[in-house]
């Protein structure tokens, strides 16, 4: 068990007063109506946020509005030098800087630690990445549809019809009845396209997912006609088979301009040599039912997490059986990102022919996570109703990557986390390691500072040349 080290509680946060200075200078240092269109926004975040944080100095979802605040600030400065001139713009600029970093540092301070992890280093770098942190933290908090009224009742209901239906399947015993091997697509297509010069491939099937059992929220999983469609992004090169990383996107991610950042095809396709297979994972992307990449994946119905769940796993080996028909000597490792390195974890426990797994700053306790960025009058409405985090949590037993052991080799798994991660804490990646028997290899950096991190490309040679991979 990992030891937790619990900074103790800081008295009032007089720092609190720089986004509170900062937001009334956006709104007061003009007086025309273009300026106050402006400044609104960012006015407002930063002083809610710095009110907030003043007021309230333990609540984590304090610092999220204020760097998010910070950011827009200094992103519209810009504009500021247009309409209110160039001194304002200036100050403005730097404020809307501080604040930023202020935020990173704080939260920095705030963090737990815990015993097999590297301290986090204290500088101006380090506060810049995890403010960029609390930044998105607090983008997906406020965009975030939490189920309210009704949905709240229906969720704890379906908690309850759900809890008998895993009983009664022995699915806490044996989750691998609830995941059935899919069969490779017979219909599929396949169409060319190109992005920032990058040829690729997109591949098209049904995905034929159906829950095994009749399950709480069927019928509304099962309407979402976007979803019922497989999107794989394939980066293949010519001649002699190579080998294949698939590659699984986080949460919010999708679109083909977000997931060919982050998995750089210029280094892992060009320079490296590798092949590349990258399915849009459920909800996202083309995939969205909702107004956004993601939306009633994390932020539904808790049956509606455990159908997307049930159906990434599903969709990920149907995935994988597409190309072992195609290709039956293809040699395959998984990276994941994120919500990704959740799936990456999930999916090592229901598929031994790979040649090795990389979870990178994975989240593996879904009921911690959304716990966290629940509102107290969520937690209590939902305490009072018997479904709490632990509840929760045994009832995503059945799709959690720690309910079953990897199938791969000890030296074939590989994990990566950073040491100032605000979104993904460092509990997640040391309760893997502790599942796959592996250290973590810690970066200094955050969630968001991964893509740029010397750690993550370290971690996927060696993932590659631990398995005999055979490159250019």
């Amino acid at each position: 068990m990992t030891t937790v080290h619990l900074p103790p509680p800081r008295p009032r946060e007089w720092l609190a007063l720089l986004p509170v200075a900062t937001g009334l200078y956006w709104l007061l240092a003009d007086a025309g109506g273009l300026w106050l269109l402006l400044a609104l926004l960012p006015g407002l975040l930063l002083i809610g946020g710095g009110v907030a944080l003043l007021l309230l100095p333990g609540d984590a979802r304090t610092l999220g509005p204020m760097a998010l605040g910070a950011a827009l600030g200094a992103l519209l400065t810009p504009l500021a030098w247009w309409v209110a001139g160039l001194a304002d713009a200036f100050w403005l600029l730097l404020l809307s800087i501080g604040t930023f970093l202020v935020a990173g540092r704080l939260s920095l301070l705030r963090a737990a630690q815990y015993d097999g992890m590297p301290e986090p280093e204290r500088s101006t770098r380090m506060d810049a990445k995890v403010a960029l942190d609390e930044l998105v933290l607090g983008y997906f908090v406020g965009a975030a549809s939490l189920p309210s009224g009704a949905l709240a009742a229906r969720n704890c209901e379906d908690a309850a019809r759900l809890e008998s239906a895993i009983a009664e399947h022995g699915w806490d015993e044996d989750p691998s009845r609830l995941h059935p091997a899919p069969q490779a697509p017979e219909d599929t297509q396949v169409e060319r396209a190109r992005l920032w010069g990058i040829d690729y491939e997109i591949l098209r099937f049904e995905s034929g997912f159906q829950p095994p059992a009749p399950l709480p929220g069927d019928d509304r999983w099962l309407r979402g006609e976007a979803n019922r469609h497989c999107h794989v992004r394939l980066l293949r090169h010519p001649g002699p088979p190579r080998p294949w990383l698939l590659c699984i996107h986080g949460y919010r991610m999708g679109p083909a301009w977000m997931d060919l950042s982050l998995f750089a095809p210029q280094w892992l396709h060009q320079r490296m040599g590798l092949n590349m297979i990258q399915p849009v994972l459920p909800l996202h992307g083309p995939r969205s039912v909702g107004a956004k990449s993601g939306d009633q994946f994390l932020d539904g119905d808790l049956t509606d997490l455990l159908h997307a769940e049930m159906q990434t796993l599903w969709d990920l080996r149907r995935t994988l059986a597409w190309l072992r028909r195609h290709e039956p000597e293809a040699r395959v490792g998984v990276l994941g990102f994120s919500l990704g390195g959740y799936n990456t974890a999930l999916l090592s426990g229901y598929e031994s022919d790979l040649d090795f797994v990389i979870a990178g700053i994975p989240v593996v306790d879904l009921a911690s996570a959304l716990w966290r960025a629940l509102s107290p009058a969520h937690l209590r409405y939902f305490a009072a109703r018997g479904l709490d985090e632990t509840r929760y949590r045994r009832l995503l037993a059945p799709v959690s990557p720690l309910s079953r052991p990897p199938l791969q080799p000890v030296e074939r798994r590989h994990i990566f986390a950073a040491t100032g991660d605000r979104i993904v804490h460092p509990e997640h990646p040391l309760a893997l390691a502790e599942h796959w028997q592996v250290p973590v290899t810690w970066y200094q950096g955050s969630h968001l500072s991964v893509r740029r991190e010397r750690t993550m490309r370290e971690a996927v040679r060696k993932a590659v040349d631990g398995a005999g991979w055979a490159l250019r």
